[in-house]
């Protein structure tokens, strides 16, 4: 009876098994000294994931990096103290914080320019969309096809026209088009589109024949469409390019593709980083910088820069021309219209290459050739 009031006693004691031997409640079965806790909180720079982590640990790799041969001396107050709140969080090394990614530079490799818009794969979702963009002669990559699709002419149609221009035609699952499509309505078909290779804006100034050269830049124009316009447009009067800047600008998309009705393919598009830098240099090289401006006194129609080397800057249908590219203008010229504001900027392009061709075909004074 002894050893097993001992038992009992011990079992009393540890306040951690009952005489059954199971845990009792509110123990956990750990025991005392399991609930002891973890001790204190680490250091910021010790715990794992912190931004002031982070911080040490790219600065020990940095100084690996460099053999240790920096001879700074490190800061007393220790990484993340307000020693470098001053400081930008991309140069401290932690995140940058904020709403959205959109805001955010693109960190870029050295030696590697960052690219513009377009230059990210596109993919073009519907029956519709697709046929018109293969008849459009889109440059694709793949056509992607769902399994057990209805009977239907525009699937043939697009298989067919897929085939003829050689383009990979793959088959699907419904899982698969929704994560190319991003959930979109896609109906069984998906385009994936080739990135656009921009040109430079030097190169656009060896144009067609023995014409001076003629260019259009867009100001401010962020329809794909117009873009596809006006491209058609320069296509149709004989220009050698469009000229786009890299931010707030339409890039060469499907729909710009879809609008140029395959002129993409034989007119070139440049980018420029400073739309109103390159004006300047287009300037240099001997060409007039024309702005087309309601406002303007003169007509389009009268214009007597048209026989030389001329660049077309076309603003948006709002707001018109920006301060720093209107500077950049060697002359401002007018569409006389009634009844209208304002004009699409694909429609006054195209009506001001018109006037353009037709002066050079006048004979006008100084005319080459």
């Amino acid at each position: 009876m002894s050893g097993g009031s001992g038992r009992s006693g011990r079992n009393a004691g540890s306040g951690s098994q009952s005489k059954t031997g199971r845990p009792r409640p509110g123990t956990g079965g750990y025991g005392r000294r399991k609930l002891e806790g973890k001790g204190p909180t680490p250091p910021a720079e010790m715990r794992p994931g912190h931004p002031a982590q982070r911080r040490a640990a790219a600065a020990a790799a940095a100084a690996a990096a460099t053999g240790g041969k920096g001879g700074g001396r490190p800061d007393p107050r220790g990484p993340g103290k307000p020693a470098d709140r001053g400081q930008p969080a991309a140069s401290r090394g932690g995140p940058v914080r904020g709403g959205s990614d959109r805001g955010r530079t693109a960190r870029v490799p050295a030696g590697r320019a960052a690219r513009g818009a377009g230059s990210a794969v596109e993919v073009i979702a519907g029956r519709n969309a697709v046929l018109e963009s293969l008849r459009a002669a889109v440059p694709a990559i793949a056509l992607h096809v769902g399994p057990r699709l209805d009977a239907d002419d525009r699937i043939s149609e697009a298989i067919k026209l897929a085939a003829d221009t050689g383009i990979p035609v793959v088959e699907a699952g419904r899982a698969e088009l929704d994560r190319l499509t991003g959930g979109a309505v896609h109906q069984g078909l998906a385009l994936r589109i080739r990135p656009y290779s921009y040109a430079h804006p030097g190169d656009l100034l060896a144009g067609p024949g023995n014409q001076p050269p003629l260019i259009v830049a867009l100001d401010g124009i962020t329809d794909p469409r117009n873009l596809g316009a006006v491209v058609r447009s320069v296509a149709a009067f004989g220009g050698n390019g469009v000229l786009i800047p890299v931010r707030r600008s339409a890039g060469v998309t499907a729909g710009a593709w879809k609008a140029s009705a395959g002129a993409l393919a034989r007119v070139p598009v440049a980018q420029a980083s400073n739309l109103a830098r390159a004006l300047a240099g287009y300037a240099e090289a001997g060409l007039f910088v024309v702005g087309l401006d309601a406002r303007a006194d003169d007509d389009i129609g009268s214009l007597s820069l048209a026989d030389g080397p001329l660049v077309l800057v076309v603003g948006s249908e709002g707001q018109g021309l920006s301060r720093l590219v209107a500077q950049q203008c060697d002359a401002v010229a007018a569409i006389p219209i009634a009844g209208a504001e304002s004009l699409n900027a694909g429609v006054a392009a195209g009506i001001a290459l018109y006037q353009v061709s037709r002066l050079r075909a006048a004979g006008l004074p100084g005319q080459a050739g």
